[in-house]
């Protein structure tokens, strides 16, 4: 258990953290798993929300760039 004032303010904090962070990249794997499961005639339209939510996960700090990328080319119809 911390000790000290700042030490027990950095447990609230990182718990915050990860619960934001838990929720993001779910709602990523979930978003992923949707377009997955699309259609091949679905999947161009449904393509730049894809990449939109990954440019978002990137930019909140859910995942890496280069992981996005990768991803993104993989998606890509």
């Amino acid at each position: 258990m911390p000790q000290h004032k700042s030490a027990k303010k950095r447990v609230k904090t990182n718990l915050r953290r990860q619960l934001r962070n838990r929720a993001g990249r779910s709602t990523l794997r979930r978003a992923l798993r949707q377009y997955r499961e699309l259609s091949a005639d679905d999947r161009p339209a449904a393509y730049a929300q894809i990449q939109s939510v990954l440019d978002k996960a990137v930019g909140k700090g859910f995942i890496p760039k280069k992981r996005a990328a990768r991803l993104k080319s993989r998606l890509a119809p």
